[in-house]
């Protein structure tokens, strides 16, 4: 079985969204390799300045390596191309060819029912409400506190959304929520 991987942003000696990253950590770790016992992700990280870092700590059954590079985002969204996904993606594995072989800014969808991009789950603002999928290949940590929040709802939503939704945003560890101005959905 293929080791799993959480990437944490690390900033003014603060790790991100914590709670939310060492509650899938133990999911993972409890439902795939059987351990109920934490991997204390906290104690896996020594940054010394207040920088901004991406963490990277790869686990199994026990902590197999953490890495920390300084992270500086300058990628820039402005389309995504929509793709059928033939696959599922319930635990964030260190094996991710089935998710990049398709390519780079990819939204995926099954049977016309929108799932995620390949780095990043996805919300729909629609008649003033932040949606998010019902059903993501991957149920990432700022989704999940956003939801415990009350900032986005859960619908199913399909292709169809994407021209009626006034904004679009994507969210992930390090780009935090993120709204794309003018996204360019391909079809």
């Amino acid at each position: 079985m293929f080791p799993c991987f959480e990437t944490l942003l690390v900033q003014n000696f603060t790790i991100a969204n914590l709670t939310y990253h060492q509650k899938r950590c133990d999911k993972t770790r409890r439902e795939l390799y059987g351990t109920h016992k934490p991997l204390k992700l906290e104690s896996l990280l020594h940054v010394n300045d207040a920088k901004i870092y991406r963490a990277k700590v790869i686990y199994a059954k026990e902590c197999l390596h953490v890495s920390t590079s300084l992270y500086e985002n300058t990628r820039i969204f402005e389309s995504f191309t929509l793709q059928e996904s033939d696959f599922i993606y319930p635990y964030k594995y260190l094996e991710r060819k089935k998710l990049d072989g398709y390519g780079k800014d990819i939204l995926f969808h099954k049977n016309s029912i929108l799932q995620d991009t390949n780095i990043a789950n996805i919300a729909l603002f629609i008649d003033g409400v932040w949606m998010t999928p019902k059903e993501p290949l991957l149920e990432g940590t700022i989704r999940a506190r956003l939801l415990d929040e009350g900032f986005l709802r859960v619908e199913k939503l399909d292709t169809h959304c994407l021209k009626i939704a006034e904004k679009f945003a994507i969210m992930n560890a390090l780009l935090g929520f993120k709204i794309i101005e003018n996204v360019r959905i391909v079809y």
